[in-house]
């Protein structure tokens, strides 16, 4: 029976949530929004058309909706070639894949940022999917990005273990019934993670690898 190791990326595996902070935080400014940057911080982990409306509201100006996402796009890809890998995240995942999980990575990215992100963490020997954001009708926090990354890997429910580092990963997980650890890394506080549904928290990628024993992917049901 397989065994499902579902990641997030953004802010998870990959060093780049406040980069994201900033350049949404431009575009914005550019078209004339004042956003602070701690709503822009909290919506982070949202698909952009979802985090518009988070911020700007469902009656926004789709047409410039389009030209804030491109500004985005633009300024975040300023970092493609110095993105950071969170410390241990490459070893995090060669280990689960040496216990025998399959990893698959769900994220709201895609395209050249998606390959941005998968070159800074330099695990592709080991990483054996993805869902990225052009694979799904509805981003997290809907279910859809975990489910189809659990089927890609083929496991149940009962299975898999998601980990992320957003209440929107919480929530996806949670809504698609699949155990779920939260991450600190991203900047989000632990009681927003925990009351987002994260049966586990730890600080970072290294933390849950020098714990992985006593945390779900150490439980009895999976290692057996």
């Amino acid at each position: 029976m397989a065994r499902a190791a579902l990641f997030d990326v953004d802010g998870t595996l990959v060093d780049t949530n406040y980069l994201h902070v900033t350049a949404w935080w431009e575009a914005f400014r550019q078209a004339g929004h004042d956003v602070p940057m701690q709503a822009v911080h909290h919506a982070v982990g949202l698909g952009s058309d979802d985090l518009m409306d988070h911020l700007l509201g469902t009656g926004r100006d789709h047409e410039e909706g389009a030209a804030i996402s491109t500004a985005h796009k633009v300024l975040y890809g300023q970092y493609f070639e110095r993105l950071p890998a969170l410390d241990a995240a490459g070893d995090l995942l060669r280990t689960l894949a040496a216990r025998g999980w399959t990893v698959v990575l769900a994220t709201s990215a895609s395209g050249p940022e998606l390959d941005a992100l998968r070159k800074a963490l330099d695990a592709d020997d080991v990483i054996a999917d993805t869902a990225g954001a052009e694979d799904v009708d509805e981003g997290k926090p809907a279910p859809e990005p975990v489910e189809r990354a659990r089927r890609l890997a083929g496991a149940t429910r009962e299975d898999s273990v998601y980990v992320g580092d957003s209440v929107w990963d919480m929530e996806a997980a949670t809504r698609a019934g699949v155990p779920v650890i939260g991450l600190l890394s991203g900047g989000i506080p632990r009681a927003d993670l925990e009351n987002a549904g994260a049966a586990e928290i730890y600080r970072d990628p290294a933390d849950l690898l020098a714990r992985l024993d006593e945390s779900l992917f150490g439980s009895a049901r999976r290692d057996g």
